[in-house]
């Protein structure tokens, strides 16, 4: 599977999971061959109800963990946001293929550590403002 295919593919699920309906409106897409390496990087500590979620419509769209995708799920242990950019740069050292981050800190941590891996950012706030992406209209980089 191409890797901008990949990062599509996410950045749906990503979008669609922000819908009510979530993962059910999504059909299933076909097996590939190569395991996919998803960082999921998260500002708080602890795994999310939004995370298995996430997993679960992953598995709607034929993404099976250990089959054909793996999950590098990191956060700060202790909660602490100062810790984030560390915890960045063990996905990058991980060599994922793309980093899923929720929440503006994780997703800032995850900008200042790489240029080249593709970001999906989930954010409440305005992403221009924080300094995620340059506009909405041409985001550049590697954030969506």
């Amino acid at each position: 599977m191409k890797r901008r295919e990949a990062l599509r593919n996410i950045s749906t699920l990503v979008a669609v999971m922000a819908t009510p309906l979530g993962y059910g409106a999504i059909a299933a897409a076909q097996q590939r061959a190569k395991i996919i390496k998803i960082g999921w990087l998260v500002g708080g500590p602890g795994r999310s109800a939004q995370f298995e979620r996430y997993k679960m419509a992953l598995r709607a769209l034929g993404y099976i963990e250990g089959k054909n995708i793996a999950i590098e799920y990191r956060f700060p242990e202790d909660g602490k946001l100062d810790r984030l950019p560390a915890v960045a740069e063990e996905l990058v050292r991980r060599k994922v293929d793309v980093i899923v981050a929720t929440g503006a800190p994780a997703a800032l941590a995850a900008k200042n550590a790489t240029k080249t891996i593709p970001i999906v950012f989930t954010s409440g706030g305005d992403p221009v403002v924080i300094g995620l992406i340059d506009s909405l209209a041409r985001p550049g980089g590697n954030l969506t």
